[in-house]
């Protein structure tokens, strides 16, 4: 699956913030990611999308770090992407976003993407 596209929505360049150890992490890993702010525009060496929309190819993972409160705008473009799984990293977790993808037969996990990788449940 290292060649899988992982798309993480709510990336940061800031070295404290998860979604940065995360990407770096990632690419570790070996796996292809997608950082996606609608401001940054280069993150850990990478090309930052600024919406959704913007990724075309098919996605295995979306990992979330974007607080419930903010998700709700972004559901569309979730289920448009349409990723093979979802992600709900701690404090990500939304019940309309669930009810969402649930509606949309996407599959989702709450849990953390760093622990997944280390432990390899990934």
């Amino acid at each position: 699956m290292q060649n899988s596209q992982i798309v993480v929505l709510g990336a940061s360049n800031k070295p404290h913030r998860y979604s940065n150890k995360a990407i770096i992490m990632l690419q570790e890993y070996g796996y292809h990611v997608v950082p996606v702010h609608p401001k940054i525009e280069n993150i850990e060496g990478l090309v930052v999308k600024h919406h959704l929309s913007q990724i075309v190819s098919e996605v295995d993972t979306l990992a979330l770090y974007i607080g419930p409160q903010r998700i709700v705008s972004l559901i569309d473009g979730i289920v448009q992407l349409n990723p093979a799984r979802v992600i709900l990293n701690p404090g990500t977790e939304s019940d309309k976003l669930e009810l969402a993808l649930l509606h949309n037969d996407i599959p989702f996990v709450k849990d953390c993407t760093l622990l997944m990788l280390e432990h390899g449940r990934f």
